[in-house]
């Protein structure tokens, strides 16, 4: 008896990692709807993340761990049976531009079979303004790209997708929601602080004098030689919370390596 043939793979697979964002999951979800399949991995959502993605057609795998951003992604990477893969955050949206750009860099072609990944040029909002300067302007992210030519670094915050060459960039532009709430802007800026901080001592970076350095070049640039005052108010408080964070990393770096077994003072 002869075996059936064996199904086609999909062509296209959406990878999302998600922890409680059921507040904007949802746009994301709708935007990636033309993808053969979308996987979602959640890290223990307490809100209704995985029902909706569930209730959008995604497959859910939900873990108990968190290992950071480059290993979760890793895992979502894993999970997809795609031939190329788009990567997305749960505050992004693919636009109908981009989605265009998307299907006609995937169709077989001798030009396609030239390139294993593609940027994309994406544009972030604060609290709902779009901004143009500072050092969030001309953001350009890897974001498309063959499955098995790629993997993100294991860096457990702002991981990269290392991907082999060659290279391009697709037309149309993927809107990232960046910020919602100045409530939700400082419990970032803080989350990734601790992050890069276990980075920074790792390296045996930090130190109260490291802090304000970066933090004070870091205001700079973004406000002043990238031009973040032309953006406001927004381009403003962008660039104290990324001073601010920056300076965070860097004195929490240089904490944890003097005292090594806790601040005195703190539980342990």
């Amino acid at each position: 008896m002869s075996r059936p043939p064996e199904a086609e793979p999909p062509r296209l697979s959406v990878a999302i990692i998600a922890m409680n964002e059921a507040h904007r999951i949802e746009r994301c979800l709708r935007s990636a709807a033309f993808a053969d399949e979308i996987v979602l991995v959640d890290s223990g959502s307490s809100d209704d993340t995985a029902a909706i993605a569930r209730a959008h057609g995604a497959r859910v795998i939900e873990t108990a761990d968190w290992p950071g951003f480059g290993p979760q992604k890793n895992r979502a990477l894993a999970a997809c049976r795609g031939r190329w893969v788009l990567s997305l955050d749960a505050d992004e949206e693919v636009t109908a531009a981009l989605r265009a750009a998307i299907l006609a860099a995937i169709e077989p072609s001798p030009a396609q079979e030239r390139v294993n990944g593609y940027w994309v040029r994406r544009s972030s909002s604060w609290c709902g303004r779009t901004i143009r300067f500072g050092d969030w302007r001309n953001d350009r992210v890897l974001r498309l790209f063959r499955r098995e030519a790629a993997r993100f670094s294991d860096d457990l915050v702002h991981e990269r997708v290392e991907c082999a060459p060659p290279l391009a960039t697709l037309d149309g532009v993927l809107l990232h929601d960046s910020v919602d709430s100045r409530a939700d802007a400082l419990e970032k800026m803080h989350r990734y602080a601790r992050l890069g901080a276990d980075k920074l001592r790792a390296r045996g970076r930090g130190g109260l004098a490291a802090a304000w350095l970066h933090g004070a070049w870091t205001f700079v640039r973004g406000y002043l030689l990238r031009l973040g005052f032309l953006d406001g108010r927004a381009g403003l408080a962008i660039a104290v919370l990324n001073a601010r964070g920056t300076w965070l990393r860097y004195r929490l770096a240089g904490r944890a390596a003097r005292y090594p077994s806790g601040f005195p003072g703190e539980p342990r």
